[in-house]
């Protein structure tokens, strides 16, 4: 049963019933890619849709499905290649697709503002945060440079940016991730725009960190009263966000309606498959026979210290990103490796791959030392550790075709060429779910989830004993993402290959991995098995990522955030011990005089976790299950 009703203050009705209230009419919109007399594909097929002013609009479908390129189009805008060729697009009194190239350039920002996915990409590094997000009122002169500045920060406090009155002052580097994102969307809203377009603001954001940015953003909506576009792939995230869902699939609109009707009772096929993606049942533990066990484990593991810089004579480099670190990886079997931003994850797998030197500790691989440098590997230690990185668009070579790419690993670990090396590339993409047709394409002319999977080919084509993923599904969207993790789990079962599944959603790590651990600032918090995610009790910072996860339920952020919003427990200075609590400046439970003054213990939880904390199981217990009741 949805809580939509008595959790959301939308006023929202039919406004194909009330079109005089609306502030978006989209009519008949059509975009194509390519011109005559070449080739013309229509990649939007006769889109409707009506926003009334004030309401909150997702468009939510996979990559390809017309989200952004209709979101654009708000702007008049058609990205290089394509073109709006016919429809109607009226947002408030203008009608856009009207407007000559003065009128549009007047349109964005002042009527129309956008808020890109990546904030990074949008700012110049070499201009200061105020400069940049005062320039659309100047450059409109909607207001003097004083009073620009005053309101930019008055956005930031708005939107909970951290010292508002000096951030300004910073440059882009100077920021967090999260924060920069919310910088962006001050830049927009500084106009008073009508209209905000929100693309994917925050899909490259850990779970924390979203659910900052999610609710700075819903705050300043409400309070501006704003009319705004959000386009995302997540449902749970949209489910927070908006007050009515359009389905898109191959550029045509396939389901229109309330969030709760959407999520609750889904009339199209589509939207029901989308439903499936998001809510993964959990997989069947693979079992490891006796002999694999008597092996022991094919990765293990030791007090692992490492980070960037120059290491002094105790072993502890400049930059320290992992601190005693210990696990171990079954034959077969996937760990979870998780945590924020900066927890140490990719260092980690880094420093298995040998691309990052380790400062002290010990790894051992299939039983044997595993050298820290890659140069003094050897060539079959070489070939059986292999690992797939995060954006495969910079990892495989834009000007080579997919069967060079495949080729090389081939050529180079198994001396195949020619017929053999061309059989046995067909044979890595039937593997990985390709066709053989796109052996002579290059990288650009795959979509996202191809180019993820011919990333594992490649990995795979080594025939590794394990594999390192890098946040493998974290910039793809939800169905796409779910076939990678069932291709991932078939790959397991049928060629016994181990992972390192390295993730900050812990959904994803739950339908994939048999064994966990949670990295907070280079230490380990938590280990155990999966099932450590599922119930109390949790280290204090394993609650906080689970509990930042969005469910499928509108008003899930507002009940979050009145939780998530109580004052910390005062605690004076810490002692000068590197082993204290690492997460305790901003642990909602920590003990003054305890905390920050002696380190915690290891304790193990009934499940077989192990967590660093210095509360007892009983206290933890309690606590964390009343928050589970309060939320």
């Amino acid at each position: 049963m949805s809580t939509y009703t008595a959790t959301h203050t939308s006023t929202y009705t039919n406004p194909e019933a009330d079109t005089g209230s609306s502030m978006i009419e989209v009519r008949g919109l059509r975009v194509v890619a390519g011109a005559a007399p070449d080739p013309v594909v229509e990649i939007v097929k006769g889109v409707d849709f009506t926003v009334r002013r004030g309401e909150v609009l997702a468009l939510i479908g996979e990559s390809g499905s017309g989200k952004t390129t209709i979101a654009l189009a708000l702007l008049g805008y058609a990205r290089a290649g394509c073109s709006i060729s016919s429809g109607s697009v009226r947002v408030g009194e203008f009608d856009v697709l009207s407007l000559d190239v003065k009128g549009r350039r007047a349109l964005r920002a002042r009527t129309v503002a956008y808020v890109a996915q990546s904030a990074s990409a949008g700012f110049n590094p070499a201009r200061t945060i105020m400069d940049q997000v005062t320039e659309p009122a100047l450059l409109h002169k909607l207001m003097s440079r004083d009073a620009a500045r005053a309101k930019a920060v008055g956005l930031f406090r708005s939107l909970a940016l951290p010292e508002p009155d000096t951030i300004g002052e910073r440059y882009p580097h100077q920021v967090s991730g999260g924060q920069l994102q919310r910088v962006m969307a001050a830049m927009a809203l500084i106009t008073d725009p009508q209209v905000v377009v929100f693309d994917e603001p925050t899909t490259a954001l850990d779970v924390t960190t979203q659910i900052e940015v999610l609710a700075a953003f819903k705050k300043v909506i409400r309070e501006l009263g704003t009319t705004a576009i959000y386009v995302s792939h997540d449902l749970a995230v949209v489910a927070q966000m908006a007050d009515r869902i359009v389905v898109l699939n191959g550029g045509c609109v396939k389901e229109n309606g309330l969030v709760a009707q959407v999520l609750d009772a889904p009339a199209d096929a589509y939207t029901r498959q989308l439903l499936a993606a998001t809510r993964r049942p959990e997989p069947e533990a693979i079992v490891r026979t006796r002999a694999e066990s008597l092996k022991g484990p094919l990765l293990e593991i030791r007090a692992l210290s490492a980070g960037y810089g120059r290491v002094d004579r105790f072993g502890v480099p400049a930059v320290r990103v992992l601190d005693d670190v210990g696990l171990s990886i079954g034959r077969g079997s996937a760990l979870g490796v998780i945590g924020e931003s900066g927890s140490g994850k990719t260092t980690l797998a880094r420093v298995v791959a040998g691309l990052v030197g380790r400062a002290r500790g010990e790894v051992f691989f299939d039983g044997k030392p595993l050298p820290a440098q890659l140069s003094q590997r050897t060539a079959e230690q070489y070939r059986q550790i292999q690992i797939v990185f995060q954006n495969a668009d910079t990892a495989l070579n834009p000007s080579h075709t997919i069967a060079d790419i495949l080729g090389r690993p081939l050529n180079f670990y198994h001396k195949l060429r020619g017929s053999d090396a061309r059989k046995r590339m067909l044979e890595l993409l039937d593997l990985v779910k390709l066709p053989a047709s796109i052996a002579g394409r290059t990288p650009a002319a795959l979509s996202g989830g191809q180019k993820q999977r011919i990333n594992l080919a490649r990995a795979l084509a080594a025939k590794p004993s394990l594999i390192l993923c890098d946040e493998v599904t974290s910039a793809l969207d939800t169905v796409v993402g779910a076939a990678i993790l069932d291709l991932l789990a078939e790959l397991r079962r049928e060629l016994g290959v181990s992972l390192m599944f390295i993730s900050h959603d812990i959904s994803t790590v739950r339908s994939i991995c048999d064994e966990v651990i949670v990295l907070y600032a280079g230490h380990r918090v938590e280990a155990g098995q999966r099932d450590v995610l599922a119930a109390p009790p949790y280290h204090p910072y394993t609650e906080l990522l689970v509990g930042s996860v969005p469910a499928l339920q509108p008003g899930w952020l507002d009940a979050r955030r009145e939780i998530g919003e109580t004052v910390l427990p005062a605690m004076g200075p810490s002692e000068d011990i590197a082993e204290l609590c690492s997460f305790r400046g901003r642990c909602g439970v920590r003990i003054d005089g305890m905390c920050n003054a002696t380190p915690p213990s290891m304790k193990k939880l009934p499940s077989g976790a192990e967590i660093l904390c210095h509360h007892s199981l009983a206290e933890l217990n309690r606590m964390q299950t009343t928050e589970t009741v309060a939320a």
